[in-house]
């Protein structure tokens, strides 16, 4: 079962993820980062995949905490996805467009947590968003996941920017959970990941 719900509480923050990649991208997200709730949607539904966040977290004091721990929660239900590698395609990449703004994200599912992010946005911050959560985020994700990450991104605006980041995100991840047509298979030459 690729069905999977992880649940982390914290002083800071109460969150629940489930991710289902063998579903039609049917997404809920509710972080009380209206923002956010857009990227992880834009992922999500791009990717084909099904998604659920709901978080409560210290909001007061800003959104870091929040952003974070999705990360870390989301990471952890694609751990559970991956499983030790049986069947999947493992691998994926997708180059996506957003007016002026172009991001390239290619993944590897393969149990080694790692990321590289090449780009910058023109401002501090994107609506109340601090910019470099973003990059947090997918570092946080990537390396409780185990997967290997290079997100590079260009353009003007930073909202088109950072929208192609999260459906390039979302497409190659679709793609690298995606099952092979041989399900026994662990596509690594050392037999495991």
């Amino acid at each position: 079962m690729r069905n999977i719900t992880v649940k982390r509480e914290t002083k800071e923050t109460k969150i629940a993820i489930t991710v289902n990649p063998d579903g039609s991208g049917k997404v809920s997200a509710d972080s009380g980062v209206p923002f956010f709730d857009h990227m992880l949607n834009a992922m999500a539904r791009h990717g084909g995949f099904d998604f659920t966040c709901t978080a409560k977290g210290d909001l007061g004091v800003d959104c870091h905490h929040t952003i974070e721990d999705i990360g870390i929660v989301f990471g952890d239900a694609l751990k559970g996805v991956i499983g030790d590698g049986h069947g999947i395609q493992r691998f994926a990449h997708a180059i996506i467009p957003m007016d002026e703004s172009l991001a390239t994200v290619v993944l590897d599912c393969g149990g080694r947590g790692y990321l590289a992010y090449t780009g910058t946005f023109g401002n501090k911050t994107l609506g109340t968003i601090p910019v470099d959560i973003f990059e947090h985020f997918f570092y946080s994700l990537c390396t409780r996941a185990g997967i290997t990450a290079h997100i590079m991104f260009s353009g003007r605006n930073d909202h088109h920017q950072c929208e192609a980041v999260f459906k390039a995100f979302g497409i190659a991840l679709g793609g690298a959970l995606s099952m092979s047509k041989d399900t026994k298979q662990i596509r690594s030459t050392k037999g495991k990941f």
